[in-house]
């Protein structure tokens, strides 16, 4: 080390409170601790910021920001448990034939707002795991062929780890926080 050498310091971490999947467990177990765990995660890479640094584009001319990850999810949460599977006649959330892209487009409205509404679909969607069975089908509109709840939730889990790996990124370019 030279004497002009400045120590290099490490970024901030993000750490809260969250349960690691049981590593030994049945089939339901397993699918509905890692939904959770990657919920929870997902909401760990927006803890302590404002929401415009929510909403901040952090790397253009890329759309994605955090605030519209949680959108976008919120939206998920909703399309696949209730619409789908549940055939419940709820209106898509922040999205539209003319617009479908509108979840990472459009950041207007309440960050916190935004925050409440996933977790209303979010308990929605746990409540329907929770009465159903992982055999129990739904009918995916484009095509009209029927999913289990245990595809669902597969592809859940996919959903959320691919969005955590983007909101990774994101987060560290706004304030270099990484972790968790």
């Amino acid at each position: 080390m030279t004497e002009h050498t400045v120590p290099v310091t490490p970024p901030p971490r993000l750490t809260g409170p969250r349960t690691d999947p049981a590593p030994v467990a049945d089939e339901r177990q397993a699918l509905t601790e890692s939904l959770e765990y990657y919920r929870r995660t997902f909401e760990l890479k927006c803890a302590g910021l404002d929401p415009a640094r929510l909403s901040e584009r952090s790397v253009p001319p890329s759309t994605l920001t955090l605030h519209g990850l949680l959108r976008h999810l919120t939206g998920c949460e909703r399309w696949w448990f209730r619409i789908q599977f549940t055939g419940e006649d709820v209106p898509n959330l922040y999205y539209s034939d003319d617009d479908p892209e509108q979840d990472f487009t459009d950041l207007g409205g309440d960050v916190d707002e935004a925050f409440s509404l996933w977790h209303a679909e979010c308990a929605r969607s746990r409540a329907i795991v929770a009465a159903s069975s992982l055999e129990q089908t739904g009918t995916r509109l484009s095509t009209g062929e029927p999913f289990t709840l245990r595809w669902l939730m597969l592809r859940m889990i996919g959903e959320y780890a691919r969005h955590i790996g983007q909101a990774d990124l994101i987060r560290e370019r706004i304030d270099g926080a990484t972790g968790e």
